[in-house]
């Protein structure tokens, strides 16, 4: 979507270095600038190369001064830059329901809201204004999904399953599924599963990747609290408490009843076991292994290793035995 630099610089809080008028409809890198891309760079010794890009304009921080090309200073510029592409996206999305979908005659739709090809929509679903559901993906009896949402193909939310405003769901995700609680009979050896009758609540701009599987309560609720962002293929289990703008990658499993408190990043591959306490502002390398009841603390401390401990720790533990090994040779 074309914007002028003048109206962007408004938007986004930024001071404007050079011509206003000059209009940007899309956000590139250096190497694939065109003439009416924007670009950022965050230091000083990238500048002259954004310069001399075909970019119309630059994103740049306070090391900027006046050149021949527009240039928007801000104190963020990747932050900013990401801002400006949320702008120029096009916004002319398909906001009809399409014909093959199934819809609920109880279902409340809001304004402006967008349905795909063969979405099924159950019984007193309840969706806000401007979102869109796309093709193939199943919204289950009583669900509830907020303003601004988009929930991408091939999406299930089963029945109960709450969404705030501003929720992005990437494609082939499952919400609200059974947890895997189970009861074995001591005689028979035998497993039965667990009641898994509670509800899945997830607060509002939280993203989920592609694939990832969240698991509703077993009696109580599971919730993913505001500005959290789950990345591809990430399991959470039952009863999991995901705090407030917590960063978690790929490949990462929560088993039942975690928590995860606010500020918390999670590398990928990270295994944290049942009835685990990630305290706030916490930083969980790659591989990183929680056993079970464990309580990992330390704002702004990165642990690795499993059982996970403090970096410093762990590499001090790699250095001695390395020593170890070539004494023994």
């Amino acid at each position: 979507m074309k914007q002028t630099l003048r109206d962007l610089a408004q938007k986004l809080g930024c001071h404007l270095l050079g011509d206003s008028s000059i209009a940007v409809t899309n956000v590139s890198s250096l190497q694939s600038a065109k003439n009416d891309s924007l670009v950022f760079v965050e230091d000083a010794k990238h500048l002259e190369a954004a310069l001399s890009s075909a970019a119309a304009a630059v994103i740049a921080g306070n090391f900027a001064a006046s050149a021949a090309k527009p240039i928007l200073i801000s104190a963020q510029p990747r932050l900013t830059f990401a801002r400006a592409a949320k702008l120029l996206q096009n916004p002319g999305r398909n906001r009809e329901i399409h014909p093959t979908a199934i819809v609920a005659k109880s279902a409340n739709l809001g304004q402006n809201v967008a349905i795909g090809a063969r979405a099924v929509i159950g019984e007193n679903v309840r969706i806000g204004d401007a979102t869109t559901i796309a093709a193939g993906s199943v919204i289950g009896d009583g669900a509830l999904i907020g303003n601004h949402c988009r929930i991408d193909t091939n999406v299930t939310l089963y029945p109960g399953t709450t969404l705030g405003d501003r929720v992005i769901v990437q494609a082939g995700a499952v919400l609200g599924s059974e947890g895997f609680g189970y009861v074995r009979d001591a005689e028979t050896g035998r497993y039965e599963q667990f009641p898994q009758v509670g509800r899945l609540v997830i607060e509002n701009d939280v993203e989920i990747g592609a694939n990832a599987t969240i698991d509703r309560g077993a009696l109580d609720e599971t919730r993913i609290r505001c500005g959290t962002k789950i990345d591809n293929l990430v399991h959470v289990g039952h009863n999991v408490q995901i705090g407030k703008n917590v960063v978690i990658a790929a490949q990462t499993g929560l088993s039942g009843s975690a928590v995860v408190e606010d500020n918390v990043i999670i590398g990928g591959q990270v295994g944290i076991a049942d009835h685990v306490r990630i305290e706030e502002g916490a930083i969980l390398g790659a591989q990183s292994g929680i056993p079970t009841k464990k309580v990992i603390r330390g704002k702004g401390v990165v642990f690795w290793g499993t059982p996970a401990r403090p970096i410093r720790e762990y590499l001090r533990e790699l250095a001695f035995l390395s020593r170890s090994a070539k004494k023994e040779r």
